[in-house]
């Protein structure tokens, strides 16, 4: 991107309080390089806001606008010495200074941020429009434009101009009227001295409607599927489900000779004498129960009422009253097992068979 023309001024005032009149005068420096070619110095001088001569470097001499300032131009232009002291200024004065704005102030920047948006005017009655605005950049000089199918847009394109943001940073938005078409592919491209290639950004029309309802129900029934495997895995845990698996199990192996010629003779290879060490370590232990003894009105009010005697936690099993067993006129409910290790299930093994080794 060409460089813009640029230019800094010094500017002298001289106040007359007579009759409220104001002279001064103003020093500036354009250029587009450091290069004493590509500078220009102008020193103007004002009468009531009214510019009466000037001296410009690129003429060499004084020119006046006025009466006065065209005899105040002959005066100083037959002085050789304040025209040589002039024509230095170029060089001692604006070189030096556009030195220091390129080193401290040109050379910084600052990368642009591009947003791309679609706008209805309001009424619906012109066609739609694009956006692109382009956000905190520096310097200043940016261009903005647009491609359709790579050819540049030159038609029905408004654009804002550069406005600060008070942060020494700018913004810019520019506008172009379209009407979609299929397959049509438009950019907006950005041009600034902060990047170095030009920034292009391409429209992407919104999701039509219908696309995108298919798009949800798609992911509705992938999420149904994934709940429902997650289902199947869940029933293929159950219990059940694995004691059908050991029935199955069992039955092959007892479909085996060899399996069974195997395990047959495991009751004598396990039996050893001392085995009676199983009578004293778990058949002769006992557990003190505890006894609530309570009364209950049966429901409905048509029988006498009840005296309910609960034992619990007690080892072995068996519950005698008085030292035998329980009268046929006594409901009694057989010994369950606990959740402290007084197994029912292992006293019924037991019971079945002597104190030789049982699994």
């Amino acid at each position: 991107m060409a460089s813009s023309f640029l230019c800094f001024t010094l500017l002298f005032l001289t106040i007359c309080t007579a009759d409220g009149y104001e002279c001064y005068t103003s020093a500036r420096c354009l250029f587009n390089s450091t290069e004493l070619k590509d500078i220009e110095f102008i020193s103007s001088y004002y009468y009531n806001k009214l510019e009466y001569v000037r001296f410009s470097s690129s003429v060499g001499k004084f020119v006046g606008y006025t009466e006065f300032g065209v005899k105040n131009a002959e005066y100083w232009n037959n002085d050789p010495s304040l025209l040589a002291q002039m024509r230095a200024q170029k060089e001692t004065y604006c070189q030096h200074n556009c030195g220091l704005y390129y080193t401290n102030v040109l050379t910084k920047s600052v990368k642009p941020s591009v947003r791309l948006h679609s706008m209805t005017p309001p009424g619906g009655h012109h066609p739609a429009m694009l956006v692109c605005s382009v956000y905190n950049f520096y310097p200043k000089q940016i261009k903005v434009s647009w491609l359709r199918d790579g050819q540049e847009v030159t038609s029905d394109i408004t654009s804002t101009e550069e406005f600060a943001n008070a942060d020494w940073l700018y913004q810019v938005h520019s506008q172009l009227e379209y009407l979609p078409r299929s397959g049509e592919k438009i950019s907006c491209v950005v041009e600034h001295a902060s990047l170095e290639e030009p920034l292009i950004i391409d429209w992407v029309p919104p999701m039509p409607e219908a696309e995108r309802l298919a798009i949800v129900g798609a992911v509705g029934l992938i999420l149904g599927l994934i709940l429902f495997l997650a289902g199947v895995i869940y029933r293929s845990r159950d219990p059940s489900s694995s004691h059908r698996f050991s029935e199955k199990q069992a039955e092959s192996w007892n479909k085996d000779p060899a399996a069974l010629s195997l395990w047959r003779p495991q009751k004598e290879m396990f039996y050893k004498p001392g085995s009676e060490l199983c009578c004293t370590n778990v058949l002769s232990k006992s557990g003190m129960p505890s006894v609530k003894l309570h009364a209950m009105m049966p429901p409905g009010g048509h029988h006498p009422p009840l005296l309910l005697c609960s034992v619990y936690d007690f080892y072995p099993k068996q519950v005698k009253k008085d030292g035998q067993e329980v009268a046929p006129d006594v409901t009694s409910s057989g010994g369950t097992a606990a959740a402290d290790g007084l197994c029912q299930a292992l006293v019924d093994h037991l019971e079945a068979r002597t104190c030789s080794g049982s699994q």
